[in-house]
């Protein structure tokens, strides 16, 4: 098992997490259904499931 010859120090343990850090998702609209989604992945409007503005899942519930 790894084992540190040296403490790391505050200051070098922080500098190297600074690149850890949270981002906001990318959005985008659908052109279809005017509905905000995140890219390259299917999304529910109304029931259905959509997936590049095309309808792939239709809503079949009995109602």
């Amino acid at each position: 098992m790894a084992h540190p010859k040296r403490k790391i120090s505050k200051q070098r343990r922080n500098k190297r997490r600074t690149h850890y850090k949270a981002e906001a998702p990318s959005l985008t609209t659908c052109q279809t259904t005017g509905a905000v989604h995140i890219p390259h992945t299917a999304y529910n409007v109304d029931g259905n499931l959509y997936y590049n503005g095309k309808l792939v899942i239709e809503n079949t519930s009995i109602g």
